[in-house]
C-alpha cells in the first residue's frame, strides 16, 4: 500500500497527468496533492468520482489548494487548516484512513509557506505557521499514533537537498530558521521517509521551470514523507518518482511515494 505526494501546480492543468499517474500507480492508495489552485465549485470531483476515487479537497481561487484522493477509502475525521490558528489560506488537509496492519492512520497534506525571502512578512508569517502547526500535531501525534505528515514543504533538510548549497546558502528554502523548524517536526516523533533508504546521489523534487534546470538536475527536494515512530517500522520504501517532470506541460514538482507493508 502506498501514499503519495505531489504539488501539481494547477490541477486544472494537470488533471489528465494525475489521472495517468494513478492508472500507471495501482498500488497508490491516497494520493496528497497541493496547489489544485481551484475554488471548491471549480474542483472536478465528478470527472475523479467516475474515474473511481474518493476525494476530499479544499481549495481557494488561484493561489494554493490542497486534495486527498483515495483509491478505495472515504477517508475520516477531515481537517481543514491548523486548527487555532488564524489563516484562510487552503493549505492544510487532514483525514484518517486504514494502514495495511488494520490500524488507523491520521493522513496531514501540507502546502508551506514559501516564505519569499528572509526578513520579509511573508517569512515570518511561515515561521508562525510553523510553529503553529507543530503545536496541534503533537495533540494529533497522542490521538493517532499513526501519522503521516506529506506535502510541499518548501524547505530542504540539508545540504543534500540543495543542488548548489554555496550559491543558496541562507537564501529561501534554505535558511537556518527554516531547517530548526523542520527539525522540530521531527522532535515530535516523526522520521523522515526519504532517508530510511539509500538514495541515489542528487535526489530532488523540485526544479525550476528556467535555465532547463531540470535537464541540469538543478533542483531542489522540498517536498517530504515524514512518518511517526508507531508507522515508521511499517516503511518498507520511499522513492521520488521523476517521470512526471519529463511530462509535456508538466508541474515543476514530482511525486515522492511512500511504501507500507502489512506487518513490522
Amino acid at each position: 500500500m502506498q501514499f503519495a505526494t505531489w504539488n501539481v501546480n494547477s490541477l486544472s492543468v494537470r488533471l489528465p497527468q494525475v489521472l495517468d499517474w494513478l492508472s500507471a500507480n495501482p498500488e497508490v492508495e491516497v494520493l496528497a496533492l497541493q496547489e489544485t489552485k481551484l475554488t471548491d465549485d471549480k474542483f472536478p470531483l465528478q470527472l475523479l468520482n467516475e474515474a473511481g476515487f474518493q476525494v476530499h479537497f479544499f481549495g481557494q481561487k488561484t493561489y494554493n489548494g490542497v486534495a486527498l484522493i483515495s483509491r478505495t477509502q472515504t477517508g475520516a475525521d477531515v481537517v481543514r487548516n491548523i486548527p487555532g490558528m488564524d489563516c484562510d489560506m487552503a493549505r492544510v488537509l487532514s483525514a484518517t484512513y486504514t494502514a495495511p496492519n488494520g490500524q488507523p492512520v491520521r493522513v496531514v497534506n501540507g502546502y508551506f509557506p514559501n516564505g519569499q525571502a528572509p526578513g520579509t512578512d511573508k517569512f515570518a508569517y511561515k515561521m508562525r505557521w510553523l510553529t503553529a502547526l507543530r503545536e496541534w500535531l503533537r495533540g494529533e501525534l497522542v490521538k493517532t499514533p499513526q501519522l503521516i505528515l506529506l506535502g510541499d514543504f518548501n524547505i530542504t533538510f540539508d545540504d543534500l537537498d540543495v543542488y548548489d548549497p554555496v550559491a543558496l546558502h541562507e537564501t529561501i528554502h534554505c535558511t537556518t530558521e527554516e531547517r530548526t523548524h523542520l527539525q522540530e517536526l521531527i522532535g515530535l516523533g516523526l522520521t523522515d521517509s526519504h532517508r530510511l533508504f539509500p538514495q541515489p546521489e542528487k535526489s530532488y523534487s523540485w526544479w525550476d521551470y528556467r535555465g532547463f534546470a531540470f535537464r541540469r538536475n538543478n533542483g531542489l527536494r522540498i517536498d517530504h514523507i515524514l512518518v511517526s515512530d508507531a508507522l515508521k517500522p511499517f516503511v518498507t520504501a520511499c522513492s521520488i518518482d521523476r517521470l512526471p517532470r519529463k511530462n509535456e506541460r508538466p508541474s515543476d514538482h514530482t511525486p515522492v511515494v511512500l511504501t507500507l507493508g502489512a506487518t513490522a
